[in-house]
Formats: C-alpha cells, structure tokens, sequence
C-alpha cells in the first residue's frame, strides 16, 4: 500500500510524471521573478507540470476543473479574506450574494474557518523565520468516548492544531516579486504588497483514521505536516482563477525527510495523505521541541519528540517535490520556499488571509459533531476512497433546536444543490436557512456530514482494502460547506473543552516561541476569525461580530498556569499556554475569557476579532518569570 521513491527518482518525477509546458510557452504570463528567491542550483530548462485531474489544486476542494484527492482536507486550509471595498470595486466576487459581505467565495462556496490563535510580534532579528516552541501533547480520557458527548476525545474538538508563518511566493496573491527573510516586504492587503504563502505546521489527533479519509493518521498516535497554501490571484482579487484559487502543498513530518508521496498541489495523490514507515508518530502526553528554521536549502520544520528521542523533519524544496502556481494556467514549477520576513512585526503578515499572522499559535475548531445515530446514506466515491458507511445527517446528540430536536442538518443532492433542514446561527440557536442550496453562497449549514459511523469498518483506499476507525458517531460538517455553521456542535458546547474533568482531555501545554537568540517574544495579540462565519455578522459595522457567536453557548479560550510545566524544561512557577477553558486550580491567569479576543477589525477585515493593539507578553510579565530556551545552543 505504501511506496518510497528516492531522492534521485523524485527529482525526475518532479518534471516527466505529468504532462509538462516549456517554459517559453509560459513567459508571458510571469508576473514575478521566476523564483528569484531560490538558493539551489537549477537547470536551465526547467519546465512547468500541467496538474492532474486529481490533485490538490483548490484547498477548498471546489475547482470544477480539478477534483480533490482528500474529500476532508478542506477543513485544514487557510481562510481567505473578500474583496477590499471601494466606489470602483464593489464587494463582488462572481456575483455570489454573500461574497457581497467581504467574505471569501469559491465557486459559490463560503470557505470561512474557526481559528483562535495567538499572534507574537517582536523586533528581533531573525524572529520573523527563525524559532522554537516547546509543547506537551494533552492525553485523552481513560475511559473510551461516547455518542452522548459525556466523554470527549481531543479530535473531536480540534482536526489540527497548528503554528502558522508567511513565506514568500511570488506566484500567490497579488502577484508581485517577493525578497525571502526581508522587512522590505509589504504585508499588508495593498497593491505592492510582496507574493505571500500561508504555512502552517499542523498536528493531527488521534482516533478517526486513516488519514486519506478521515482527520486522523492512526487510532493512537499523533502526526505533523506541513502546509503551504497559496491563492491565485492578482490584487484584490482580481483574475482569480477559480480552477485553482487555494493549492496547497503537503508533506509529513517525517524520520527521514522524504515525502511519502508528491508534496505539489499539481501532482498530489494517495500516496502524499498516507502516512508510511518514516512518518513521526507522536503519542499523547510526548513532550515536543518544535523548531523553524529557514536555511539555504529551504524553509523547515523540525519536531524533536523530547519523550521518545524520535525526530521529524520536512524542508519546502524544489528538491523535495514542492511547486508554486501560475494563476494564468494552474501549472506548477519546482520551487524551495522561504519564510517572507526578518522579523515578527506587527504588520509581517499574509495580505489575502483573514488571519492577522504572523507567528501564529493556533486550535482550529468548529468541524465535529458527535451523534445519537447517523441518517441519509451518502457513500464516498473519490479518488482511491470507496467508504460504502458515510452519512449526511447527525440525529440527536450534538444536534437540537426548537422545530427539531432530534434530526440534523442534510442530506444534499449533490446534482442539484438541493438540501433539506439546512441551518445558519440565530441569536440564540440554529434558524433556518435562508436559502436551500449548498452552491448559494450562504454561510449555511446543508448538511451535517460527512458522518462517519462509531466502531471499525470496511473501505477500500487506492485500490486496497484496510479498516477505518471512529470512536463515536462523528459528522464533520465539510462536505456541503465548511464547519458547523450553526455553531451547536461539540466545540461549542460547554464543558467539552479540557477544564480539569476526567471526561474531558487535558489541554496542550505550551511555552515559547523563543527567538534564535532563545528570547521571547516581547507583544502578543489574541484573534480568532470566527466572526466571518457568523450569519449574523456584519463585517463593515462589526455589529454582530462576536466570540462566542451568538448561536454558540460557549467559545474556547486561552490561558496560563504556572502551576504545571512542560516535562521540567523550565524553572519552578514559570508560566505555560492553555488553551479551552478555565481549569480549577490550574489556570492562574485567563484573560477575560472570550473577552481577550477583542473587537472586529472593519478597517481590515470584519470577520476577524483581534485585540485592538498589542499588548506585553504575559508570559513572561507580571506573575511569570522570564523564559529562555533551554536548548539554545550560543
């Protein structure tokens, strides 16, 4: 089931294993320096690679063109901004009615994401592409979750915790040369601003696998990969092509630096989203060292489990399968990537993403719904995936409301668009719908699926017949548009979230990042973006734009404690992240809860809610010691 090419036979199949275009016939359309910005040597004839069919060409998985391999991957992409507003440029993308909003729409899909991060901004040299996080992976309940939501596993709450950092790219939005690991560059959303990739270093929790099908890479280990996503467009979304508006590129973090399959969004196939003998298994409870660094072979992620001594390692090189897009065709060149700036200044950020990163600490959330049983058969026939068990509609459990308690959102026509129950937030809960179509635009919820059913089942991946695994009744809420939208599932609930319950998991501990030079980052702000899909958000007022939403009867949140640790790496009351809810006894400091994610920011973006302006590191300020490194070697 699994293969392994050489550092050799990669090389060429980067070039010969699709069709390709000379460059030539590609000149007119460069908008940038051909990668002005890779270090490593390349022959003169590099020629570009015409995608496959089947790809990972549009994150989202909503390219008419070209057809996802991973029907679930695209609750791990980046959450694109809308239009910028304008007398000459109204708030219009395609003619869809919500992307009216200022919110990002892809081929009638609202794509928006959930993600409460921390921001860290510091001046110091380096602190833009060069740092270190340490982490304690948090362990799940004793006793085995359950359809009732009384017992809660950590992937039910989060597919993919993760770090997040721009890197440049000068074939991604708006277009224009970008300089690797420089201030010079112009992050904001404006016309000179520099070619901008989102990556994000993402974790994967335990339980619903296997990875190609579902969030997880196996039923009792954590995984990592990297993530670069790229948007396909010139400024202000201008001549976006929506056959490839989002690729991405992905690798896993593995023992011997070697994708398990094409890493491109032009080559992706099964083999690049299943996991091998190399990939970093990673356990809950490991304490981890996370570094990223940007050196001449490429920019890398490095994670060294301090637990069990393992190590796992990804580079974003031309030599290791990595392309970026040209927005005119959606052709792929081989391409190392680098981080974009020098330091971690304010406004260091990616200008087409809704986040305001930067170096981000991140929990996405908002894609589960945990069910009583499971309704509308709705088979999954993608590439390499035949699952015969997969639903449309949650029934009971997470799902309620005041029309219909019991029966969930779905199923879809996938023909017509038609659904039935579909769902948006209302001011106390989930309302109807105002429209019926899962290719309106709306920020709705069609349907609850995919639903995966509780137990092991039979499904055939890439021809060969192996075992899925889910420890509850678990509905994604991805298939028709992404996340629950209506906010009333597991996420969303109180008392999910790790509090001190042994029916909850414990929360992930962190501590840093740390600079090269092993200092912290001096500022920090709380965001999340969650207000972009919010119903009832109006993102030019920020009227309405709330965390919680206002369907949602409770949001996470971050904190501190200096009551725990991380595997005795630092001294006696030196204070660590959480990230749920408030912990008894634990939690020292947090923030106001909700209140720390501050106001929308309608001067850039409305579907985000950012503290208004930085504020110290309470990490290390007040009732926290100072923290350096402690494997920073001078």
């Amino acid at each position: 089931m699994h293969i392994r090419w050489s550092i050799t036979s990669r090389s060429i199949w980067a070039l010969t294993a699709a069709p390709v275009l000379a460059v030539a016939s590609l000149a007119a359309f460069s908008v940038g320096p051909a990668a002005a910005h890779v270090s490593m040597a390349r022959p003169a004839a590099v020629r570009a690679v015409v995608p496959n069919k089947f790809s990972e060409m549009d994150c989202n998985g909503w390219s008419k063109k070209f057809k996802s391999v991973s029907p679930t991957f695209r609750m791990r992409c980046v959450d694109p901004r809308g239009k910028i507003k304008s007398a000459q440029s109204p708030w219009v993308v395609g003619g869809k009615s919500y992307s009216s909003r200022g919110r990002f729409i892809d081929n009638g899909h609202y794509v928006g994401h959930d993600e409460p991060s921390v921001k860290f901004i510091s001046s110091a040299a380096a602190s833009g592409n060069t740092m270190t996080y340490f982490m304690k992976m948090p362990v799940d309940p004793a006793v085995p979750a359950n359809n009732a939501g009384t017992v809660i596993d950590y992937g039910e709450l989060s597919p993919a915790p993760w770090f997040g950092l721009p890197l440049c790219d000068p074939k991604s939005y708006p277009q224009n040369a970008c300089k690797p690991d420089s201030d010079k560059n112009i992050g904001l959303n404006v016309s000179k601003a520099a070619g901008s990739a989102f990556m994000e270093l993402q974790f994967y929790p335990p339980g619903f696998a296997p990875f190609a099908d579902d969030v997880s890479c196996s039923a009792t280990f954590w995984c990592a990969a990297m993530t670069i996503d790229s948007l396909e467009s010139q400024f202000n979304f201008v001549n976006i092509n929506n056959n490839c508006a989002e690729p991405v590129n992905f690798a896993f973090l593995q023992t011997n630096g070697v994708p398990t399959g094409p890493p491109s969004p032009q080559l992706t196939n099964f083999h690049t989203f299943t996991p091998n003998a190399h990939t970093l298994h990673i356990h809950s409870g490991d304490v981890l060292r996370v570094s990223i660094t940007d050196p001449k072979s490429g920019f890398t992620t490095t994670v060294r489990d301090l637990t069990t001594g393992r190590t796992g390692t990804m580079t974003a090189s031309a030599h290791n399968g990595f392309m970026n897009t040209n927005f005119k065709n959606c052709a792929g060149t081989p391409h190392t990537f680098h981080a974009e700036y020098n330091t971690a200044s304010k406004n260091n950020q990616v200008p087409w993403a809704a986040l305001e990163g930067g170096v981000l600490m991140q929990q996405e959330t908002g894609h589960s719904e945990v069910c009583g049983s499971l309704a509308n058969s709705d088979p999954e026939t993608a590439f390499g995936v035949v699952d015969s068990h997969v639903f449309d509609t949650c029934v009971g459990g997470s799902e309620g409301g005041s029309t219909d308690p019991t029966t969930g959102e779905g199923p879809c026509n996938a023909n017509t668009g038609v659904c039935q129950n579909a769902t948006t937030e209302g001011t106390t809960g989930p309302i109807a719908c105002p429209s019926n179509n899962f290719a309106s635009g709306q920020l709705c919820e069609f349907a609850d699926g995919a639903c995966m059913p509780q137990g092991t089942r039979p499904v055939t991946l890439n021809g060969v017949a192996t075992t899925e695994t889910s420890p509850v009744n678990f509905c994604q809420a991805g298939r028709f548009q992404n996340g629950d939208l209506d906010f009333d599932g597991i996420p969303y609930q109180v008392g999910k979230w790790p509090n001190g319950s042994r029916s909850n998991p414990t929360s992930f501990r962190y501590a840093g990042p740390f600079t090269k030079a092993g200092k912290t980052y001096p500022k920090i702000q709380f965001e999340t973006d969650v207000a972009g899909s919010e119903f009832l958000c109006n993102i030019f007022t920020g009227l309405n734009c709330d965390a919680p939403p206002l369907a949602a009867a409770f949001y996470p949140y971050w904190t501190l404690t200096n009551r725990q640790g991380i595997g005795g790496l630092f001294r006696r009351h030196a204070c660590v992240w959480n990230f749920g809810d408030t912990i008894p006894g634990i939690t020292t400091n947090n923030f106001g809860k909700d209140s720390q994610y501050g106001v929308s920011d309608i001067a850039q973006f409305g579907g985000t809610i950012i503290t208004p302006k930085p504020i110290a590191n309470p990490e290390v300020t007040a009732n926290c010691p100072s923290l350096t490194n402690p494997f920073r070697t001078k």
